[in-house]
């Protein structure tokens, strides 16, 4: 190979690491090319870029692997090189990063199938949750079979090397201090440049997001999210003077009969008044976040036959047909229900710091008189669901193996006992035993008389699909079809068990999904992939009809609020659904660096480095075509998002700053 012929005898084994990681990484990239190759933009200039750049990261990456032994390398005393302490180092730096190289080449073809994306945040987020994901790997994969192919390969490998002599080399050269300086430096400045002055975005040219991907490197990708899974707003985006941003937002608001209570200050707090003189509902409310069920699952959305029970259940309820998720993760879901807010850049409000007594949908709840639980049938631990929903009044009910993050947090939590467990995989029980603990934590709450909400997550359509044996017709364990029928069937289950109930008459259910299946596209954002269904059921004298006005998560509670005449203060970003002019229609969609607004099948999205891209977005093909830019849809999805991170990060999402200290 012509790169260990580069470096001296000493280096020698080093170059030829240098070069393994660049072949194999390299065929990575075409792997996956090929894997991804109809979503590729294959033109000559574009794929020749894609692999061009891709092979600079490659060159890149590796140097921060080399570094740490090409300084072992010019440091070591001349007259103690090819001792055993040498020996010894040389070996097990080797090995450990023929290992490292290996496993992670591995790790990036799985997570490309769920993702179809280079590692980012969600894989530095799995490092830290590594009981769920270690034992979901185990059941979605054949362990032992990967572990024994990155073994074999790694032995290969090192007996390769030592068949070519060039441990031998390393071992008995007599380089000097000086001929070792210069590939040392050679690394140090490779390194230096990628580390101050190149960023993971840097590998993005191209309009198409597959290439974009295909041009990074999994390893490089992996570190960059680990430095910046969160991102300032203003230092990073596109902004407005803060009290435009303001003004157009509570302009809004006004135009919808709000009544601002702060109309001089930075805040969209409120008092919205119920339109009607009927009089108030208290109902039970029972909201069902199901895990990535996409729009495209449901028979009734133009999809697949998936979901009989679900399908059936939109025409006994306010089915709305054009509702689109903010996010991509099941934390960013939550954060947008419970906060009905637009995505914030980075990572969910969910797990950062400062999430705890926000102004949240609980709020409304309690101020009505309502308890409020979270259930999760894992431990809630991960994504820091209970410290998040500890930490804003919310009970904690789920399997209880695990501890509240924050000790601060208090509250109550109660556990699902394993005597309630038919069935449990990495990431809970399945979702029928969930729906169990529910009806029986409902049976108790009613006797109190007092209205309860409950905030229940699924986990059954989750790889790696396991359930029941016995329930529907596609066996556990097998592909995501099963998810999906299982999760239909065991709210089918729960419902019919909730009709027998004394406070079944007097409880409305919620159910929406947290996200889609999958967010992949060549697009910046794959408009499609974050369509979901959303229904609001059982709501006395208030009959069944589908609503195809276009809007976001954010919007459900706020129109459950509006359906049962409630008048509340507010520092929702929320509209209700069902008065909105088609003018005030949109949805926010995004990612933890991309953020856009849909309107009028137009989407604005905003972009890292203050870009940001307009597009017609045609439906029947889910393409975006670019559009001139519009200065005015530009400052309304500027205002939107500024407003948002503005109010977190300054605490005006606080309950201390919003009611308290007002």
């Amino acid at each position: 190979m012509l790169i260990p012929r580069l470096f001296p005898s000493r280096f020698r084994l080093l170059g030829y690491f240098i070069s393994i990681f660049l072949v194999l990484s390299s065929l990575v990239r075409i792997a996956l090319l090929i894997w991804s190759f109809s979503n590729v933009d294959t033109s000559l200039f574009k794929l020749g870029n894609t692999l061009l750049i891709g092979f600079l990261y490659d060159i890149g990456t590796v140097s921060f692997f080399a570094l740490p032994y090409g300084l072992y390398l010019l440091l070591f005393p001349k007259k103690w090189v090819g001792s055993v302490v040498d020996k010894g180092v040389t070996y097990f730096a080797y090995t450990l990063g023929l290992i490292i190289f290996m496993f992670s080449f591995l790790a990036e073809f799985t997570f490309w199938e769920e993702f179809q994306r280079r590692f980012n945040f969600i894989a530095v987020d799995y490092l830290v949750y590594t009981y769920e994901v270690v034992s979901n790997i185990n059941e979605s994969y054949p362990i032992p079979l990967l572990v024994g192919i990155i073994l074999v390969f790694v032995i290969a490998l090192i007996v390769l090397t030592k068949r070519k002599g060039i441990f031998k080399t390393t071992f008995t050269s007599t380089n000097t201090f000086r001929q070792k300086l210069v590939p040392f430096v050679v690394i140090v400045v490779i390194a230096a440049i990628f580390g101050l002055f190149v960023k993971n975005e840097s590998a993005e040219f191209s309009e198409n997001r597959y290439n974009n991907e295909l041009a990074k490197t999994g390893i490089y990708s992996f570190f960059a999210a680990f430095q910046n899974n969160e991102l300032s707003y203003t230092d990073f985006y596109k902004t407005l003077p803060v009290s435009e941003a303001f003004s157009k937002l509570q302009s809004q608001f006004v135009a919808n009969g709000d009544q601002l209570k702060f109309p001089n200050k930075n805040s969209i707090y409120r008092t919205i008044t119920a339109k009607d003189t009927v009089p108030a509902q208290k109902p039970n409310v029972i909201f069902i976040c199901i895990e990535s069920l996409s729009a495209e699952f449901l028979k009734t959305l133009g999809g697949e036959d998936f979901t009989p029970h679900l399908d059936a259940l939109a025409e006994e309820s306010l089915f709305f047909t054009n509702v689109f998720a903010t996010g991509t993760r099941t934390v960013r879901g939550m954060e947008a229900i419970t906060l009905s807010i637009p995505p914030t850049p980075g990572r969910s409000i969910v797990k950062r710091k400062n999430n705890q007594e926000l102004f949240t949908i609980g709020q409304v709840f309690k101020e009505q008189g309502y308890s409020r639980n979270f259930f999760y049938g894992g431990d809630g631990y991960f994504d820091n669901m209970n410290t998040f929903f500890g930490g804003n009044g919310f009970d904690i009910i789920d399997r209880g193996r695990g501890f509240l993050l924050d000790a601060s947090v208090k509250t109550k939590r109660t556990n699902i006992e394993d005597d309630e467990v038919t069935f449990e995989n990495a990431w809970g029980v399945a979702d029928v035993d969930i729906y169990s603990k529910v009806i029986k934590e409902a049976d108790k709450a009613h006797e109190t008389g007092t209205p309860f909400f409950d905030f229940v997550m699924t986990t059954s359509n989750h790889r790696p699909f396991t359930f029941p044996d016995g329930k529907i017709d596609v066996p556990s364990g097998t592909i995501r079809e099963g998810g999906v029928k299982y999760t239909d069937y065991a709210i089918h289950e729960f419902l019919e068990k909730a009709k027998k109930k004394p406070w079944f008459k007097n409880t409305v259910f919620v159910i929406m999904s947290d996200h889609c299946a999958s967010s992949a596209g060549r697009q910046e954002l794959d408009v499609k992939n974050y369509h979901i269904p959303a229904f609001i059921y059982n709501v006395q004298g208030v009959p069944s009809q589908k609503i195809d006005k276009l809007a976001s998560q954010i919007d459900v509670f706020p129109t459950l609020f509006s359906l049962l005449n409630w008048t509340y203060d507010s520092n929702l970003f929320g509209r209700d659904i069902l008065t909105m002019k088609p003018s005030e229609e949109r949805a926010f969609i995004g990612n933890y660096r991309k953020l856009g607004l849909l309107k009028d099948d137009k989407v604005m999205v905003l972009g890292v480095q203050k870009k940001a891209n307009f597009y017609s977005w045609e439906r029947a093909t889910n393409e975006l075509m670019p559009l001139p830019e519009d200065a005015s849809f530009l400052k309304e999805t500027i205002s939107y998002y500024q407003v948002a991170d503005y109010l977190f990060s300054n605490g005006g999402l606080q309950l201390k700053t919003v009611v308290l200290d007002n």
